[in-house]
């Protein structure tokens, strides 16, 4: 029995992954040109002549046949250039790298809140099957996977904002009195930590917390059923008898023994999750003004920004190759069995 290094792990999966980028590149290319309307003709303007459509439509190469615009696109991205946004007017490189930390702040704080609450209920639900605590996870998981985002955000504001007040108003990261901390990591939690600038972290806080417990109520289900599946499994396998039967703390069974063992189907559905809202987290965005890349991509669609959209899937499919490849070497830490080949 050999253990691979971590190196090794991380090349093997970089490789496997280059097929789906590669498919991923291909796939976007052709569905972009198969969207309604004409990008020169938005870019022009609706008093434009015919001429000057054409003119547009010759500077942006969309003249030219399929085959020559995918070579000078891969040429572009082989260059670590994605063009500009027409809706914008500027790099999608900059657009993405300036909205890119919205979502992943908003994603991580959704998660977070789903993870406080999903795995005390699935263990709790698992230690008391079939009793009133295991029907009302069940009951409250699937209320969550069953309400749309776009309700719960609205059902949200309407509570705590305007009927409460004690929400601030769905206008983005950050209230007009404030201004954005010196950019760090694009994070404005983390960033005004890193600055001292902790009023202007109350206010980004405050700002986050009803999106992202709209976000965090949807993936608690998932989680939380996940949870309670697995250990429910491994708290009736004999290794957890055998511990009992010896004698060791209940506690000590639980968290030491089960919890561990149970973690694997856990953070594979993590992943998921994880995965699908960010880039499902589009309806939260526009419900709270959130300037992220999920209403970026939903403005560039309606503008056939071929471009943009090119660049927000892109950046989608590379962001889950490396979520995946994060979560594989999570395995090895959780079960160093998982590391392991014959």
């Amino acid at each position: 029995m050999s253990r691979p290094s971590t190196l090794s792990v991380v090349i093997r999966r970089i490789i496997a992954a280059i097929p789906s980028v590669l498919g991923v590149i291909i796939v976007t290319f052709v569905l972009t040109r198969a969207l309604p309307g004409d990008p020169a003709a938005y870019f022009a303007g609706p008093a434009a002549t015919q001429e000057a459509i054409d003119q547009i439509r010759e500077t942006l190469g969309l003249n030219r046949s399929l085959p020559e615009q995918f070579i000078i696109y891969v040429g572009e991205l082989l260059r670590g250039d994605l063009g500009n946004s027409l809706t914008t007017g500027q790099t999608v490189v900059s657009d993405l790298l300036t909205r890119l930390p919205a979502s992943l702040e908003l994603t991580l704080a959704g998660l977070i809140f789903s993870l406080i609450l999903a795995l005390p209920l699935g263990i709790l639900a698992a230690t008391r099957p079939g009793s009133w605590i295991d029907h009302g996870v069940r009951v409250l998981a699937t209320a969550g996977v069953s309400l749309p985002t776009f309700f719960t955000g609205l059902l949200l504001i309407y509570v705590f904002y305007f009927r409460l007040g004690v929400a601030p108003a769905p206008l983005g990261r950050l209230a007009i009195l404030y201004s954005s901390p010196e950019q760090v990591t694009g994070l404005f939690l983390v960033d005004s930590v890193l600055a001292g600038e902790f009023e202007t972290f109350r206010a980004a806080f405050g700002q986050l917390i009803l999106p992202a417990v709209t976000l965090g109520l949807f993936a608690l289900a998932p989680l939380a059923r996940v949870t309670r599946a697995s250990m429910l499994s491994v708290l009736s396998s004999d290794f957890i008898r055998t511990a009992r039967a010896s004698g060791l703390a209940p506690q000590m069974i639980l968290f030491g023994y089960a919890f561990r063992n149970a973690l694997l189907p856990v953070v594979t559905t993590l992943g998921v999750v994880f995965s699908f809202l960010l880039g499902a987290n589009v309806l939260v965005e526009k419900v709270f003004a959130w300037p992220g890349i999920g209403s970026y991509a939903v403005s560039a669609l309606i503008a056939s920004d071929y471009a943009a959209v090119q660049g927000f899937v892109l950046t989608m499919a590379l962001l889950y190759v490396v979520l995946n490849l994060l979560i594989d070497l999570l395995y090895t830490v959780i079960d160093p069995r998982a590391g392991v080949d014959s």
